[in-house]
This record gives C-alpha cells, structure tokens and sequence, in this order.
C-alpha cells in the first residue's frame, strides 16, 4: 500500500504507511487520498466511520471532514461532507 497516512508531518521524511498496520483509504473531500491508520479498531468502531479535523475543508482552520465506510469495500472510505 503506498500513500502518505493521516497525521503525518508534510516534512515527515517516511510519510506513508507503515509495517504491521491497517489502512483505510480515503475518497473525495479534502483529504482524498490518505490513508487512515486503523491499527487496533474492532469492527463497531470500523462501521462507524470518523470525523477528521482539516484545515483545508469548507471551514478552514478548526474545520473537520467525515469519511464513512463504503458499501461493498470496507477498505476504501467516502467523504460524506464537512462540519465546522
């Protein structure tokens, strides 16, 4: 799996993912193409999906973006909007 993780540092010299963890990747929104370290979630806190903050959603600085998982492929998450 190649891609840059959620939370990495834009500086970070290693960005993408890493050995021995899980991995959501996710689709449209601000932050498409990430990848969502799920390292140790059981599977209700999979189904539910995440609020990610952002600073480059529709509310800028503070503002967060949701991801839900997509039907039919858990692994690949859609955005399903933003929140203040």
């Amino acid at each position: 799996m190649r891609g840059r993780v959620y939370g990495a540092d834009h500086d970070d010299p290693h960005p993408g993912p890493g050995a021995g963890h899980a991995y959501r990747e996710l689709v449209d929104g601000p932050l498409h193409g990430l990848l969502l370290d799920v390292t140790g979630w059981d599977g209700e806190r999979l189904g539910r999906g995440v609020v990610l903050a952002t600073e480059i959603g529709a509310f800028g600085p503070g503002g967060r973006a949701v991801y839900q998982p997509r039907p039919g492929d858990a692994h690949r998450w859609d955005w399903c909007g933003d929140m203040p």
